[in-house]
């Protein structure tokens, strides 16, 4: 439950939770790559943190941790929200400043993978702890209960692993490896305070070699190489088949080795049990994989792996691939394989598993990779399952959070169906395991049933539901529970429960087209049946992203086609769409996640509050496609920095100066189409308004704009007016804006038709070339968005703009 807009100790906006376990200050033991991306992590949800590690050979005692400092701020992906959270982290040495300790609630240990190392650690900084902090060690591969066999039982009741997944602030998943002797109060709050402060998706493990992720990825990363050399498939072949087609990250397995480190997946290979030939021969480094390591090729760290990129003659930027049969590069190809054709033509996975799996095995050595790899990825996930987690559904949880995987191995073995599988193994005389057979031997015909709420257990024989923290759901988990009111194809709208309804955004990647519009137009309009059944409103989405913004493809056909008048009238629609959300009597919060560009944060601007993920990437995007933002997204950025400069000077108008610095802020970021790196940053950028509030925890993003939707509902939400008195910048401001354009053209930073889009921009925040402070309406600034979208529309380099971006994914500067 959302209790504030505030995080201790810092005020960031990010919700903290009735119940959160408080860690008033940590510690992390190790500055290399994952301790000083935790403490960045940790610095993140607000906590001050104490980062050590040994002394330095030379230079200040702390430039080890001081360097890692350092490197944080520089890093990419970014590890801060904010690059001032920095301040948050304290460095010291393990030899001096042990006493900076004292006070930590939660010390983190994440130094060198030596069992004696760690142990002598632990030593060496127990003394230093209050009684009630907890240690936790970040091991991904030693017996975390024989790290701490020499402490006392008391240090061991506080004593379990926490490992995170690298970058820590990205990867979603931490697995929690409880000891026999672990307090269960004391892992519950570490468990607690991960989900809800780190935003973390938890999974309890058991202690063994590499956990759960690990132990199934890097097994079937390893399962994929061996494939490639038995089926004689190049790097990218594998690549293109183990990415997106099977619902894994379009990185596929080599590519991902190379971003992870191909000598760190060497090294959690090299942790695997070895209990018999079978598992030497599973675990088993490929020769040309040692040649690399040797060669010191170790992916994108040192530049090459089995990728590399280059610089041809032109200066552009090619990949090369690795022949792993002669260690020797190549120009990288896109490979053309017919099941995985066939197979694209399936939007959902579960289908796409299907045509996969049905081509001939005989004739397609595609489709012999394929088959032979899942086959191999269930029958080991069956395997090790009662040795490494309590359900199926863990397991599951672990790979779809550490790995990406939009399935589990149980999931996707559910998709292809478990029965018709297995029975197809056995006819060609391959190997069951043992494990699934139980599964059927109780009358299972998959590991999931009830819409994937209940898990079959392997102790009981019996489906069990699968529990879950209270506030964790997405919006289909209500689809189910409450139902759909009301849909078209690209949203619905969903009963929440509570007198809270959310409007689904849910057409390919979230585009907004005329199907979006119209049936937001429609649910929020005050005389709407939904505004009279339901008290308060959410605009959301399961998908990975809010919105990419206008679907520019029905935009593109229509200018193409000279049919002004139909992007005339769909710019008006979207604006009264606009219009409905900000002005229903009704409350509407927003809560936006992942990539909210043009259109969907044009969206969120106008909700009366906005609920928003941490990883926001919030932005008005629309120069970059040669247009401005016509759905009041000028109109709306004008409002707030017209109030935050009026705001400046107490209960009075803001002074000339005032405005200026507040429009230059808000035009630069809607002519440079700025694009937050965090929902933090978005606040800054003035897309955010200082009362919004922050979830860290995806999947909890839902239930928290529902509360705070029913919280605004509770409080007797008024609905605002159209503003009609709006004191337009005017010219003066308008003049100094074109000028700062004129002055980046002649440094060559920008292009003449830069220039042109951008003076449309400022020609709108400005209200036009008229006297300053003259009095104008919301509908005056809707109208100027309309005129200048409409005229750079008819731009030959816009069209160009937007053809380059829908083909090429990015944008073109002409």
């Amino acid at each position: 439950m959302t209790v504030s807009p505030a995080l201790n100790p810092a005020s960031d906006g990010v919700s903290p939770h009735a119940g959160a376990f408080l860690v008033r200050k940590a510690g992390v033991l190790g500055a290399g790559t994952m301790g000083s991306r935790i403490a960045a992590h940790l610095a993140n949800a607000g906590v001050p943190v104490i980062l050590l590690d040994i002394p330095a050979p030379s230079g200040p005692r702390s430039g080890i941790a001081a360097q890692a400092l350092e490197n944080l701020k520089k890093s990419k992906p970014a590890a801060f929200f904010d690059a001032a959270f920095a301040s948050r982290i304290s460095i010291g040495n393990f030899d001096d400043d042990l006493a900076m300790l004292a006070g930590c609630d939660w010390v983190i240990e994440a130094v060198a993978e030596n069992l004696e190392i760690k142990r002598t650690l632990l030593a060496k900084v127990a003394p230093h702890l209050g009684p009630h902090a907890v240690f936790t060690t970040n091991t991904s591969g030693l017996p975390i209960t024989s790290i701490a066999a020499e402490q006392p039982a008391e240090f061991r009741r506080r004593w379990f692993g926490t490992h995170f997944f690298n970058p820590p602030r990205y990867m979603r998943l931490v697995e929690i490896i409880p000891t026999p002797e672990a307090d269960p109060a004391v892992v519950e709050a570490i468990s607690h305070f991960s989900d809800l402060r780190l935003g973390k998706d938890v999974v309890f493990a058991r202690d063994t070699p590499n956990f759960i992720a690990n132990r199934i990825g890097v097994y079937i990363m390893l399962e994929a190489v061996r494939l490639m050399q038995s089926e004689d498939l190049t790097i990218e072949e594998v690549d293109a088949l183990t990415g997106t087609a099977i619902g894994w990250p379009r990185t596929g397995t080599f590519r991902l080795a190379d971003l992870v480190g191909i000598d760190v997946m060497v090294h959690v290979a090299a942790n695997f049990p070895r209990r018999s030939a079978v598992d030497e021969a599973q675990m088993a480094v490929p020769q040309f994989v040692s040649a690399m390591l040797e060669r010191k090729w170790l992916g994108d760290k040192t530049k090459r792996g089995f990728y590399r990129k280059e610089r041809d003659s032109e200066g552009k930027e090619a990949r090369f691939a690795l022949d792993w049969k002669t260690l020797e590069y190549k120009p990288a190809s896109r490979p053309k394989l017919p099941s995985l054709e066939m197979a694209k033509n399936e939007e959902r996975l579960p289908e796409r598993i299907r045509t996969l799996l049905a081509a001939d095995v005989k004739r397609d050595k595609a489709a012999r990779f394929h088959w032979r790899l899942l086959t191999a990825l269930w029958n080991y996930a069956a395997d090790c399952l009662p040795e490494i987690a309590d359900n199926a559904a863990s397991v599951d949880r672990a790979m779809r959070a550490g790995f990406n995987w939009q399935m589990g191995p149980f999931q996707l073995w559910d998709a292809a169906g478990a029965p018709e599988t297995v029975a197809r193994m056995k006819a060609a005389g391959d190997r069951v395991s043992p494990v699934v057979e139980r599964l059927l031997a109780a009358g299972a015909a998959s590991w999931y049933r009830n819409g994937g709420r209940e898990c079959f257990d392997l102790a009981s024989g019996a489906y069990r539901p699968i529990e879950r923290p209270e506030g964790i759901a997405r919006i289909a988990d209500f689809r189910e529970s409450h139902g759909v009111v009301k849909q078209n194809a690209g949203a619905s709208l969903v009963d929440l429960g509570d007198g809270v309804a959310c409007l689904d955004l849910h057409s390919k990647k979230n585009a907004i087209g005329e199907d979006i519009v119209r049936l937001v137009a429609e649910v929020l309009r005050p005389d709407s049946d939904a505004v009279r059944n339901f008290e308060a409103f959410v605009i959301s989405g399961d998908a990975e992203n809010f919105s990419v913004g206008a679907n520019l493809m029905q935009l593109l056909l229509s200018e193409q086609e000279g049919e002004w008048d139909e992007v005339d009238f769909a710019v008006r629609a979207f604006q009264k769409m606009t219009a409905a959300i900000k002005f229903c009597p009704r409350p509407v919060v927003a809560a936006p996640f992942g990539f909210c560009f043009g259109g969907g944060a044009e969206i969120a601007l106008h909700a009366v509050r906005r609920q928003v993920h941490a990883e926001l990437y919030m932005g008005l995007v629309e120069t970059g496609v040669g247009l401005l933002p016509a759905g009041g997204g000028c109109k709306e950025m004008t409002l707030r920095a017209m109030d935050a400069a009026t705001a400046v000077r107490e209960g009075g108008r803001g002074e000339s100066v005032e405005i200026m610095e507040a429009l230059k802020k808000t035009f630069e970021t809607i002519a440079m189409a700025k694009v937050s790196a965090s929902a933090v940053e978005a606040r800054r950028l003035g897309l955010l308004s200082p009362g919004d509030r922050i979830t860290m925890n995806r999947d909890r993003l839902i239930a928290d704009a529902k509360e705070l939707a029913r919280e605004m509902a509770d409080c007797g939400y008024a609905p605002p007016l159209p503003r009609t008195d709006i004191p337009a910048p005017g010219e003066n401001v308008l003049a100094t804006l074109k000028l700062g354009a004129h002055i980046m053209r002649e440094g060559e930073f920008i292009s003449d038709h830069d220039v042109k889009v951008a003076n449309k921009v400022a020609h709108v925040l400005c209200g036009g070339a008229i006297t300053p402070g003259t009095p104008v309406s919301e509908q005056y600034f809707l109208d100027l968005e309309r005129e200048g979208f409409l005229s750079l529309c008819g731009e030959k380099k816009t069209l160009e703009r937007i053809a380059y971006t829908l083909k090429n994914g990015k944008p073109l500067r002409n």
